[in-house]
């Protein structure tokens, strides 16, 4: 099946212009909508090739870049007044309003990756997903990890961050082979939440649970046990944050998909295709079938679905 690209500007809910990328099945399909919300620092184009890939099986795929990264750089870093806040309550929120306009029969879904699976919880507009997949989206608190990357994270998080963003403006992460470089508030506010038990707080070390309870569909989260930026204690701290999700942790090895390595990011390259990337492309359209069946509209043809709920974490 061939994909349909489209390059995008959608407004932020304060008017930001984000840019993003629409991947489509050539011929109509009446698949899921997959929104990807992607990780701290990070180009929506790591994603392509996972997008081309759920296109090919039938679903209208989005990718995009926070306010500050990539395409949505529009000034300078250090003169763009930006947090992590932004990009959930007003970045991610206008992309779904946008989603919703354009495909108001649905179902839709997400795809969190790492920070992006944190975000979804800060929007009200959770309520408007069916299911969330999840791939190393943890809680980013320094004591989740063990050894010395431990005692590394307390140090990026009291010392680099802060004095970085007040002798520069911004945070140089890309020096540092931590993605894209951040506008300071964002970095600001992500060393404050790194440095709480409770992670996602506000200025006071309040948590900020604004919208995780809102959702109460299927959850499926993936952990990687080489996985540095994501340790399976991060991640089941994260699941505990959607209380009343029906979770699914499958937390797994290099040796279970017969590779050398998964890490944080190298699940996202082609070579996955016929196994990781595969069993997240039927789970999706398990959870697009059974929305539609719910609502008396399953398609002709559609796979037999499991009688069983999902397993809880």
């Amino acid at each position: 099946m061939d994909v349909h690209i489209e390059q995008l500007t959608i407004p932020a809910t304060d008017g930001f212009p984000l840019a993003a990328t629409l991947y489509s099945p050539e011929e109509e399909a009446h698949g899921p909508v997959v929104l990807i919300n992607p990780a701290t620092g990070v180009k929506r184009t790591l994603y392509d090739r996972f997008a081309r890939f759920l296109a090919n099986r039938g679903m209208h795929v989005l990718t995009y870049d926070y306010r500050g990264i990539g395409g949505s750089r529009t000034e300078p870093l250090r003169r763009l007044p930006a947090d992590m806040k932004d990009w959930g309550t007003r970045d991610l929120a206008g992309v779904v309003d946008w989603l919703v306009e354009r495909f108001p029969r649905g179902p839709l879904l997400a795809v969190g990756h790492s920070s992006g699976g944190q975000l979804l919880g800060l929007t009200d507009r959770i309520r408007h997903f069916s299911a969330l997949l999840e791939v190393g989206a943890q809680s980013g608190y320094w004591r989740h990890w063990s050894g010395p990357r431990r005692y590394l994270l307390a140090f990026l998080w009291y010392a680099a961050i802060p004095g970085a963003v007040r002798l520069l403006g911004y945070f140089p992460a890309k020096r540092l082979g931590l993605g894209e470089d951040l506008p300071g508030g964002v970095a600001r506010e992500w060393a404050r939440w790194c440095r709480n038990p409770e992670y996602i707080s506000d200025e006071h070390g309040v948590p900020l649970r604004p919208h995780f309870d809102d959702f109460t569909g299927p959850l499926l989260a993936y952990s990687f046990s080489d996985d540095g930026f994501a340790p399976r204690a991060s991640v089941e701290a994260l699941l505990g944050f959607y209380r009343h999700a029906r979770k699914e942790h499958r937390h797994l090895t290099p040796a279970e998909l017969g590779v050398d390595t998964i890490g944080h990011f190298r699940w996202l390259r082609s070579d996955f295709s016929s196994t990781l990337w595969e069993a997240m492309a039927s789970w999706l359209q398990r959870q697009s079938d059974v929305v539609r069946m719910a609502a008396g509209g399953v398609r002709p043809g559609a796979p037999e679905l499991p009688t069983q709920p999902e397993p809880h974490a």
